[in-house]
């Protein structure tokens, strides 16, 4: 596993190249789902069977768990919960029009969420797409397994072996079993955007951005779907262009989107939440845990407390790749107090994100959830 050599310490930037920085907070709709799953069982009460049918019917469901096998850390009964929630950047299909790759998927953003004992407080651990890891071996859930490989970017290990193969990089990392899975989609987070009504955000400075479609004066805006998604993919309408800096935008952005959540009414109106429920439904691939409306309104209700001051967002500790200034490599030492503190279903400690490169970027406050 790559380590630090001088924790903290940037290197210099190559010769005619900006130095870019790592990122700051995270993104897209865990709790968003929770909340909206959550109302499911008032639709139900209504007497309305289509609800279920077409709810359940957008749910796309992975089996990870046959596919990983029992080659995997302990799973804890302690009553906390783990999960790895990632947003796929794949062009193919409906999202084609947001690049100009092949088609291939990659990890675009990657979250370890922690829920805490009595599931009112949730810690998040943004990895930066660009950390490079060992990943292990891989079952890629076609009869193929993918060999190890050293130093590689965390974001390959969905490339090269789909939704089970991130998993288990992320348990190789965090020494972690995760509970479940969830990935959101690009045009189903439009969609879900523009359903609630768009998201009303703060920004302390100008950003334009034409390679995520993104122009915001300063100051307070309701975005709707484009706009949001264009907010949480943007990396060069702000700062120095890193993928640490998208970063920050995209945890502030997932705070607005909570406290929407929460004030839009959706269990007083059982016509705008089945919308929003259908939009988060259609947003996301499950584990096979969770992959009806039945399993997903029963993890809901263990977590349609928490909301956006309940969460404590930072990003995996990680710092300047000496031999590449576009790579991160983690710091060892205070990525091992984040994953214990998170064994331990105890808070991250302060010092956890000391020196890391994180932590010195300059996106801080760009955008702020509230006025």
């Amino acid at each position: 596993m790559p380590d630090e050599s001088v924790a903290g310490q940037a290197p210099p930037p190559a010769p005619g190249r900006r130095r870019r920085r790592p990122r700051g907070r995270h993104h897209r709709a865990l709790v968003v789902t929770a909340w909206t799953a959550a109302g499911l069982t008032l639709l139900g009460g209504i007497g309305l069977g289509y609800v279920y049918v077409t709810l359940n019917g957008n749910i796309k469901g992975i089996d990870i768990n046959s596919v990983l096998g029992a080659d995997r850390p302990r799973d804890k009964a302690d009553g906390s919960m783990d999960l790895l929630l990632l947003g796929s950047d794949s062009r193919s299909g409906a999202n084609a029009e947001y690049g100009h790759e092949d088609g291939a998927a990659r990890a675009d953003t990657a979250m370890v969420v922690h829920v805490y004992k009595g599931h009112r407080k949730a810690s998040v651990v943004s990895i930066p797409r660009d950390t490079l890891v060992d990943r292990p071996a891989c079952a890629d859930g076609k009869g193929r397994t993918v060999p190890a490989a050293s130093g590689e970017m965390f974001n390959v290990a969905y490339e090269v072996g789909g939704p089970s193969c991130a998993v288990k990089t992320v348990e190789a990392m965090s020494g972690i079993r995760m509970d479940h899975y969830v990935e959101v989609d690009f045009t189903g987070f439009k969609k879900l955007v523009d359903t609630l009504g768009g998201v009303k955000v703060t920004t302390t400075r100008a950003i334009d951005d034409p390679r995520s479609r993104l122009t915001l004066a300063a100051g307070t805006h309701t975005l709707d779907g484009e706009q949001a998604l264009g907010l949480v993919r943007t990396r060069h309408g702000v700062g120095d262009g890193s993928d640490l800096g998208r970063i920050e935008l995209q945890q502030a952005f997932l705070r607005a989107l909570l406290d929407r959540i929460k004030g839009v009414g959706l269990f007083s109106d059982p016509t705008k939440l089945f919308g929003v429920a259908d939009a988060a439904t259609g947003a996301v691939t499950t584990d096979s845990d969770l992959d009806s409306v039945t399993k997903l309104a029963g993890f809901a209700g263990g977590l349609k407390n928490i909301g956006s001051d309940d969460l404590t967002m930072i990003t995996l500790p990680v710092r300047y790749d000496p031999a590449d200034p576009n790579r991160v490599l983690p710091l060892t030492r205070q990525d091992t107090m984040v994953w214990n503190a998170l064994k331990a279903d105890r808070p991250i400690p302060a010092a956890a994100v000391d020196g890391s490169a994180a932590d010195q970027r300059d996106t801080a406050g760009i955008v702020g959830d509230r006025p």
